[in-house]
């Protein structure tokens, strides 16, 4: 299973692997992450923290693990809380379509 090839997916689609044990969705070469945790009983999902090394900034590489976050919590009926700066303030703005998925606290009884 190769992350692109030659007939496909595009060089910027990188290859996004769920890291379950340490809470974070990462590149295969686990440069780049985006990590979380979970709150109300594992209903929501928390994103606290986003990093790409500076050798592989400017990439798309920190969109990539934001979609790879959401989808994951789309298909597993989890909210989220977009505590780190960049979802909250680049990722969000950019993508508005995923709003559906953040927590609300007037939603709180139906979580």
């Amino acid at each position: 299973m190769a992350a692109s090839s030659a007939t496909g997916a595009s060089p910027e689609a990188p290859k996004i692997v769920w890291n379950e044990t340490q809470r974070r969705f990462e590149t295969e070469d686990k440069k780049a992450y985006i990590e979380y945790v979970l709150r109300h009983d594992g209903k929501v999902m928390d994103i606290i923290h986003t990093f790409v090394p500076s050798s592989k900034r400017g990439m798309g590489l920190a969109s990539h693990l934001c979609v790879a976050a959401f989808h994951h919590a789309n298909s597993h009926s989890l909210s989220i809380i977009p505590s780190c700066s960049y979802v909250s303030d680049t990722f969000l703005l950019r993508n508005p379509s995923w709003n559906s998925l953040l927590y609300s606290e007037d939603l709180r009884s139906n979580i």
